[in-house]
């Protein structure tokens, strides 16, 4: 089988048969990033942890939902960081500026992620507990 006939089989689906695709390409996605990627792993310990904490803690409503969405954003970054590092080493491991601007701009974005979940974190537990941070 060629690679273009294989692609189109797999893009010819459409409707419900291919939301179920989707479905499992996603699970599949979700599965080689926990398997292969070790920073996935510790990020989705992390994350369950403040996820847990912040159920646990009296936090309202609405920090709660920006505390979970913070801790979802990272992980959807460092999915996209694992994809940008996948595609550059699949094209080559050869030492090049641009893989190397890759790699470093979807750290970049970790990075910023990791930022925000902490600045809401502190923020939550400086609102709702009075914690003081200075």
């Amino acid at each position: 089988m060629k690679p273009n006939d294989y692609a189109r089989q797999k893009k010819s689906k459409g409707g419900f048969a291919r939301i179920i695709n989707a479905f499992g390409y996603s699970i599949d996605g979700l599965a080689a990033a926990f398997r292969h990627e070790s920073a996935f792993r510790q990020l989705v310990c992390l994350h369950t942890v403040l996820i847990t904490l912040c159920l646990l803690l009296d936090f309202g409503p609405a920090t709660r939902i920006l505390l979970i969405m913070a801790s979802f954003v990272s992980l959807i970054t460092e999915l996209f960081n694992t994809a940008i590092e996948a595609a550059v080493d699949h094209t080559s491991t050869a030492k090049h500026e641009l893989a190397k601007r890759a790699k470093d701009a979807g750290s970049a974005a970790q990075l910023l992620a990791l930022v925000l979940l902490g600045i809401v974190w502190l923020i939550a537990l400086w609102r709702d507990y009075g914690l003081n941070l200075w």
